[in-house]
């Protein structure tokens, strides 16, 4: 096999052909991935507090990232250019949309940037699903109100639970975090064991396959669970909750696509 058979095999096929992720190129756009959030964190952290209000700016725009995947999904967009909103081709999009609207949002009201920021990316977020609902049909209606129950009481369950036995932990970015993931799941777990989805990651593919589309929540929340309780240990204020926003990032974002992609059918 040469270089261009493999990139072909192992990187192009599954964008082109939907196939999924594979070992190879899911360990290639994990370390692309650690490499970038890295490079933002030196960046952002010399420039803003990372708080809350630094997630919160941001949430609308993975809402957008999330409901411009569906577009994609839905056959809105044609090749090549539908190529360029498949994951991960649409990180660097968003990435290219978002980054410049936070630069300026900080050079204008570096104090309150996360507003005129979050609201651009509310403005986006709204006009794409606005888009979707006017032309696509309510399939499954039950997907996101079932979704978010789920993902609202296990978090709730967590809640007490910290705030009794981890105190530590007890906190709203972690919550956030925790709710993520637990949509993810949820909606992970509607969809294979209820609608014929199925599912495109490595490792939970390899779970699934195994014992059940069940088990994605429990193994997210016991992974989760360990993760947090580590992570809340840490110190530093600012890495601690830029972590958090990355892995809000990547439990939300999957997690709204699916259970959109559900609801319309698509």
């Amino acid at each position: 096999m040469d270089v261009w058979q493999f990139i072909k095999k192992y990187y192009i096929d599954s964008i082109v052909y939907k196939t999924g992720y594979n070992p190879v190129n899911t360990a290639t756009w994990a370390l692309i991935l650690i490499v970038a959030v890295y490079l933002l964190y030196r960046w952002l952290s010399k420039r803003i507090i990372i708080d809350e209000r630094f997630v919160y700016g941001n949430v609308p725009f993975i809402i957008f990232a999330s409901s411009v995947r569906v577009v994609e999904d839905a056959g809105f967009l044609k090749p090549p250019l539908s190529y360029l909103f498949m994951t991960p081709l649409i990180e660097f999009v968003i990435f290219a949309i978002a980054f410049p609207a936070l630069i300026l949002s900080i050079k204008l009201r570096r104090e309150r940037y996360w507003i005129h920021y979050g609201a651009l990316g509310c403005v986006l977020a709204v006009s794409t699903l606005i888009l979707l609902s006017t032309n696509l049909k309510v399939e499954n209606p039950f997907v996101i109100p079932v979704a978010l129950s789920m993902a609202f009481a296990f978090t709730l369950a967590y809640h007490f639970a910290t705030s009794k036995f981890a105190r530590h932990m007890h906190n709203k970015l972690s919550e956030i975090v925790f709710f993520s993931h637990m949509l993810d799941a949820s909606a992970t777990f509607l969809g294979i064991q209820f609608l014929g989805y199925w599912e495109l990651h490595v490792v939970p593919r390899f779970l699934i396959s195994h014992f059940g589309p069940w088990i994605m929540i429990p193994a997210k929340a016991l992974l989760f669970l360990a993760i947090l309780y580590v992570l809340d240990k840490e110190e530093d204020e600012q890495l601690k909750n830029f972590i958090k926003f990355v892995l809000i990032a990547l439990g939300l974002g999957p997690g709204l696509r699916d259970a959109l992609r559900m609801t319309f059918g698509v």
